[in-house]
């Protein structure tokens, strides 16, 4: 345990490449941790990498949380008494550590090279792939010196120590590595850059992290800092060593890790999609965590309140994209349908199916149309092609090349005449009224079942052999338009 009753967790990405929803589900398991506790998320950018690292993929990883609603109380753009909060703006502070470890014989001057470890491994008639041998451990400060002569710099290695290393995975329960099975990791390369196995405690020490819960594939590492923060303790750097979770993998399809070159990994692509972030973060919690055995669907405010790091599950968790959109779905529907409508506008503005600033009369059809259109998409995308109908002017609007060819053959012509006739004797335009006129003239008078009779009349009015339902549209769509496509689709034959 932690000598200290504050959480503090942290999420401390890399800025490669476009946000994965792996990495997404470990901000947020973070975060719902500390917020259930009361404590602090510190958001930290390990950006040491300055081949692999970009400000792009820095500005996108803030971008998405930012949109997701997954808030930091220390780290870029919150500040905070620990900072800088970037690897990259620390690197002094890694120096002076490691200069204090190799004071305190913690760390020690390491010069073998790879080939030399490997030789040795194989005159013992050991594996060389056991990694290094430990050699430089104990090296007189005459064979140092012949090493640097020779114009060889040396690395920075901790003393593992003689024994087992082993913890209480919050997740994965008792963990142990047996004592000598762990080389002594190099902390600090030759050319003194720091590498990852200094620099992550050494900040979570300074920054007072008091839960490290990170993917399953770190944990090998962890005994690696284990050791360190005991290093880091008897220097006086580290306070405590903090609780470490391991989180179960996102698997993809065929049961294996889900890869970043995988377009279902892209965290973006659901947001172009229309995921809403309610939606997104249901889904992402299920991804190794419940609320309850009979439930899949809550509110980020309920996952919050109920998460426990204890509760997640140690077995893989594979990503369902049809299980996201369904649960997607239910939250959409969820929606007052104001904010529907809000949420729906740019992605009708991106297709063109409304201007960068659409009218008050376009804000008012389509509010109209929503509650509708509501209930049949999983991703607010889907409302494009489902409206589209309404806002196409005549001159450009046409039936989709397929739902036309299924609905409008030369059988559907006296289908379209007899709806025609029926709705140009309205003495008005309402829903009930247009239903009544073509249920009687098509089914009733023409004898045709429901989906014969309706599926010309909703490809000629709407383009689309699925959209919101019929009547309603084309009270909305209006007598003069709504005429003038049954029209046009008579005269296409």
């Amino acid at each position: 345990m932690t000598e200290t009753s504050a959480v503090r967790a942290r999420f401390c990405p890399s800025p490669t490449g476009t946000p994965h929803v792996g990495l997404i589900r470990t901000a947020l398991f973070n975060w719902a941790f500390a917020r259930h506790h009361g404590g602090k998320l510190v958001f930290r950018i390990e950006d040491t990498d300055a081949a692999r690292d970009s400000q792009e993929s820095y500005e996108q990883l803030l971008d998405g949380l930012r949109w997701l609603g997954i808030d930091w109380d220390e780290g870029p753009e919150a500040g905070g008494d620990y900072g800088p909060y970037r690897q990259s703006e620390r690197r002094e502070v890694y120096a002076d550590v490691a200069a204090k470890l190799l004071a305190a014989g913690e760390l020690y001057e390491a010069f073998s090279t790879n080939e030399e470890v490997e030789a040795r491994r194989k005159a013992a008639g050991q594996d060389p792939k056991l990694g290094y041998d430990n050699f430089d451990r104990d090296l007189t400060d005459a064979q140092r010196d012949a090493y640097r002569a020779e114009g060889r710099t040396p690395v920075l290695r901790l003393r593992m120590p003689a024994e087992d290393l082993g913890w209480t995975d919050l997740v994965r329960g008792e963990i142990s590595f047996p004592a000598g099975t762990i080389p002594d990791p190099v902390l600090v390369r030759a050319n003194g850059d720091p590498l990852y196995t200094l620099t992550n405690p050494v900040d979570d020490a300074l920054m007072r992290i008091t839960h490290v819960l990170r993917g399953e594939d770190l944990l090998p590492s962890t005994p690696r800092q284990i050791a360190l923060y005991a290093a880091l303790r008897r220097v006086g750097v580290a306070e405590f060593t903090p609780e470490f979770g391991h989180l179960p993998y996102v698997m993809g399809e065929g049961n294996k890790k889900l890869s970043k070159r995988d377009p279902s990994s892209n965290l973006f692509n659901y947001r172009d999609r229309g995921f809403i972030p309610e939606g997104l973060l249901n889904y992402l919690a299920l991804l190794g965590w419940s609320i309850a055995d009979d439930r899949d669907v809550f509110s980020v405010a309920e996952l919050v309140e109920a998460f426990e790091i204890t509760k997640v599950s140690a077995n893989p968790a594979r990503f369902d994209v049809k299980k996201a959109e369904a649960i997607n779905g239910t939250h959409v529907r969820a929606l007052d349908v104001d904010d529907f409508t809000g949420r729906v506008v740019p992605y009708l503005t991106a297709a063109g199916v409304l201007p960068a600033e659409p009218s008050a009369e376009q804000l008012a059809v389509l509010r109209a149309i929503a509650p509708l259109v509501q209930e049949r998409v999983t991703v607010l995308s889907d409302a494009v092609e489902m409206v589209r109908f309404l806002f196409l002017d005549e001159e450009t609007f046409a039936p989709e090349e397929v739902s036309a060819a299924k609905a409008l053959g030369p059988d559907s012509e006296p289908v379209l005449r007899a709806a025609i006739e029926s709705l140009e004797a309205l003495p008005w335009w309402e829903t009930p009224a247009i239903e009544e006129a073509l249920k009687d003239a098509l089914v009733e008078r023409l004898g045709l079942k429901p989906r014969k009779a309706f599926a010309p009349v909703r490809v000629a009015v709407t383009g689309r052999t699925v959209s919101p339902p019929l009547y309603e549209s084309m009270e909305l769509l209006g007598r003069e338009r709504t005429l003038g496509r049954l029209r046009r689709a008579v005269n296409v034959h």
